[in-house]
């Protein structure tokens, strides 16, 4: 039986609430190793800093009166130094509280396995993301 989804699918199925573009350093040159995660692309919960970027929490309201983050955090900036590249920052439940994946304010992200059944968890953007091999890996 096929159901009618009564919302649209967007591009990125909703998995995201900003794009950017987090590039790694130069590779060194030979002969030392390239970076690890060269090659390699990810997405962060909006949980996580990233320099000149507001940590919403999921929330646009929290976004609209918090400044951007002066540093990002030292997980994004080890991952982008080994070599990956951070793509944005994904949906999660408001206050990044929930267990439902379903955001009452940027929507809800779409699940790529089925549907018409919600993601699932706090770092739903984040699960979509890697699920639909939009990025390699996530941080939820």
């Amino acid at each position: 039986m096929t159901k009618k989804l009564k919302r649209t699918v967007k591009a990125d199925l909703g998995a995201f609430i900003e794009r950017l573009q987090l590039l790694p350093p130069p590779q060194p040159a030979p002969p030392k190793a390239p970076h690890p995660l060269t090659g390699l692309s990810f997405a962060v919960s909006d949980v996580f800093n990233i320099k000149g970027f507001v940590t919403g929490f999921g929330n646009p309201d929290w976004s609209r009166t918090h400044e951007p983050a002066p540093q990002t955090c030292p997980v994004v900036a080890a991952l982008v130094d080994g070599g990956a590249t951070c793509i944005g920052k994904t949906v999660v439940d408001d206050m990044a509280l929930g267990v439902s994946g379903e955001s009452k304010h940027y929507g809800s992200p779409t699940n790529p396995a089925s549907p018409a059944r919600v993601p699932g968890g706090a770092s739903s953007g984040a699960a979509v993301a890697v699920a639909a091999k939009l990025v390699d890996f996530s941080l939820g």
